[in-house]
């Protein structure tokens, strides 16, 4: 087993560094963000394998290392063995999971990702729970969706609690952030998206849309606030408002829910089943 680097301590420089990446102000100044969990690390060096420089360092404790070697060797001079403290000086987590990456910003411009011709974007406006948006982009990779879209005074998907609710998803699609939502879902429907806003007060639900071919090509699904949902003014940006039908007694849909539903049912017909 490797021994850890002792030169490597809470109070030395990279170390203290890589801590105040938990605060955005400090993500948006450094455009870097931390990477925690073995899941979460295999995919960042993964795509750093086609994106060199992506991943700048990997501090793991040593149980880590003796646990994951193919993390070890894909990260290379990048793996740093390091005590426990070290690691849980870095993680913002009650319970760290023993390995975490200083990883360079994802983001691409919107023209860029409406450049390439997607067919299903997430697009989320004010969203401000982390929890919330990491769910929102674990749900879209996992739909097969080409981007998530965060708009207005949304939260930052590279928050820690974003990046760990992905488990790993943030680095396999690309990822937005936009202030101007109506500006955001104007160029998303000049690229010739059909804008569907999910709300609870609708035009018609989400198995009347599938029916009447609403789900039919290039979509942008709009969700909003987790507490108001979709202030009128947005609501207004959409091309059809659609609601998640509920048969039970339950009041709604909670953000990360609702939008895992009504992209599977974008990715369903997208992807119908074979006989």
């Amino acid at each position: 087993m490797a021994s850890p680097e002792h030169v490597l301590t809470p109070r030395t420089g990279r170390v203290k560094a890589a801590r105040r990446l938990a605060t955005r102000r400090f993500r948006e100044k450094e455009r870097a963000f931390l990477a925690e969990g073995p899941q979460a690390v295999r995919e960042a060096l993964e795509l750093a394998s086609r994106r060199p420089g992506l991943v700048h360092d990997v501090y793991a404790t040593a149980a880590v290392t003796q646990r994951y070697p193919d993390l070890v060797a894909a990260a290379g001079a990048l793996w740093h063995v390091v005590d426990d403290e070290v690691v849980a000086a870095i993680s913002e987590t009650v319970a760290p999971q023993g390995v975490v990456a200083v990883c360079d910003y994802l983001d691409r411009p919107l023209a860029d990702v409406l450049a390439g011709v997607p067919r299903l974007l997430a697009v989320c406006a004010e969203v401000r729970d982390p929890g919330n948006a990491g769910t929102v982009i674990r749900c879209a990779d996992a739909a097969g969706a080409d981007a998530v879209l965060l708009l207005g005074d949304s939260v930052d998907p590279y928050n820690p609690k974003a990046v760990r609710a992905s488990v790993g998803s943030i680095f396999h699609l690309d990822v937005v952030v936009e202030r101007d939502t109506a500006a955001a879902v104007a160029a998303v429907r000049a690229a010739g998206l059909r804008v569907l806003a999910a709300d609870g007060v609708a035009d018609v639900d989400l198995f009347d849309a599938e029916r009447g071919g609403l789900l039919d090509g290039p979509t942008a699904w709009l969700f909003g606030n987790e507490a108001w949902g979709l202030p009128e003014p947005t609501r207004a940006l959409a091309d059809t408002v659609v609601s998640v039908p509920i048969f039970g007694r339950a009041e709604s849909l909670n953000l990360a829910t609702a939008a895992a539903v009504c992209l599977y049912a974008s990715a369903r017909t997208a992807h119908p089943a074979r006989d």
